[in-house]
C-alpha cells in the first residue's frame, strides 16, 4: 500500500551551466620579458630597464630596451687614459732637472690630471647618454654630439619595414657586437644601432613588437 503521508521529494532546481571562464588576457613582449629583467645600470643592453624615462615618453609606454655601445668599444679612450696618467712619472724620471721647482711641479701635475680626468669623464658620458631605446610604441635615437647639444629622432615601430645586422671581423664576433640597421617607412628613413651587444636578440625583440602591433590593428587596440 502506498504511503500517502510521505511528502513529495522538493523539486530540484535546474543546475546552471557552468560560467565560461574569461579567455585569459595576451601576454605582451614587455610582460614576457620582466624575467629577463636587467639590473645592472652600466650594462650595454638593459632589458626592461627601471626608474629609467625620456622626455618624449608617453604616459603609458613602456621601455622594452635600452642599448648602447659594447664596453669593449671603450677599450681605447681608456687605455688612453691610463697613459695619461702614467706619463708624468716616466717624465719626470727623465727629465727631472726640468721639474726641480716644487711648485712647477705641483702645477703642471695638477693641470695634467685635470686635463686627463676631463677626457675620461667627457668619453664616459658620450658612451653612457648615446642610447637607442625601443618601447612597445616606438623606437628612439638619443645622441649627444657634444655635451651641450641633444639630438632625438623616433619612429613608431609599425613605421618599420626592414631590420637587418651587420657584423664584420675577428673582435665583432669574439665579443658578440655590431650594427643594427633600422629601415622605415617615416620621415627619417634609417635608424642605426651602433656597436650594440646581442645584435640577433634585438632584432628578434623587434621582430615580436612588429607582431605584436599588427594584432593589436586586427583586434583594434591601437593607442
Amino acid at each position: 500500500m502506498p504511503d500517502i503521508y510521505v511528502a513529495k521529494d522538493k523539486e530540484k532546481k535546474p543546475e546552471k551551466p557552468p560560467t565560461k571562464l574569461k579567455a585569459a588576457k595576451a601576454e605582451t613582449v614587455a610582460d614576457e620579458l620582466k624575467a629577463q629583467r636587467t639590473t645592472n645600470p652600466l650594462a650595454s643592453l638593459v632589458i626592461r630597464p627601471k626608474k629609467i624615462t625620456f622626455d618624449t615618453q608617453e604616459r603609458k609606454e613602456k621601455i622594452i630596451l635600452l642599448t648602447r655601445r659594447h664596453l669593449i668599444t671603450n677599450f681605447r679612450w681608456v687605455l688612453i687614459t691610463v697613459v695619461m696618467i702614467l706619463l708624468p712619472s716616466i717624465v719626470f724620471r727623465l727629465f727631472p732637472e726640468i721639474f726641480s721647482s716644487f711648485r712647477f711641479r705641483t702645477l703642471t701635475l695638477l693641470t695634467w690630471y685635470l686635463l686627463a680626468f676631463s677626457y675620461a669623464f667627457q668619453n664616459f658620458l658620450m658612451w653612457f647618454f648615446n642610447v637607442n631605446i625601443v618601447t612597445d610604441e616606438r623606437v628612439v635615437d638619443i645622441d649627444f654630439p657634444n655635451i651641450l647639444y641633444r639630438d632625438i629622432s623616433s619612429t613608431k615601430i609599425d613605421m618599420i619595414q626592414d631590420i637587418s645586422v651587420k657584423m664584420g671581423g675577428f673582435v665583432r664576433s669574439l665579443f658578440n657586437y655590431g650594427n643594427v640597421h633600422i629601415q622605415t617607412a617615416a620621415e627619417q628613413r634609417e635608424f642605426i644601432f651602433e656597436d650594440i651587444p646581442q645584435p640577433e636578440e634585438v632584432i628578434k625583440i623587434l621582430n615580436q613588437l612588429i607582431l605584436e602591433e599588427e594584432q593589436e590593428k586586427l583586434e583594434g587596440r591601437v593607442r
